[in-house]
């Protein structure tokens, strides 16, 4: 069996307007969250970052990390 990739640390802010302007997306004044569904809808996944309350089915997402940390 294949190890699941897991993503230990955040992305900087940097680093997700990087990703954003690669799929061609503004970062414009877009605020973390919005940019980062933003990425999402791109990539073609689920908009979900922040929407986890601490538990997420996605191991290998970029954003787990930081996502995981939001309480709603």
């Amino acid at each position: 069996m294949t190890p699941v990739k897991t993503v230990e640390k955040p992305l900087s802010m940097s680093q997700i307007k990087e990703k954003a302007v690669y799929l061609n997306i503004n970062p414009g004044t877009m605020k973390k969250t919005e940019l980062i569904r933003a990425i999402q809808a791109a990539e073609g996944n689920q908009q979900c970052y922040g929407t986890t309350n601490g538990t997420c089915q996605w191991t290998s997402c970029c954003f787990r990390a930081d996502c995981l940390k939001i309480r709603q």
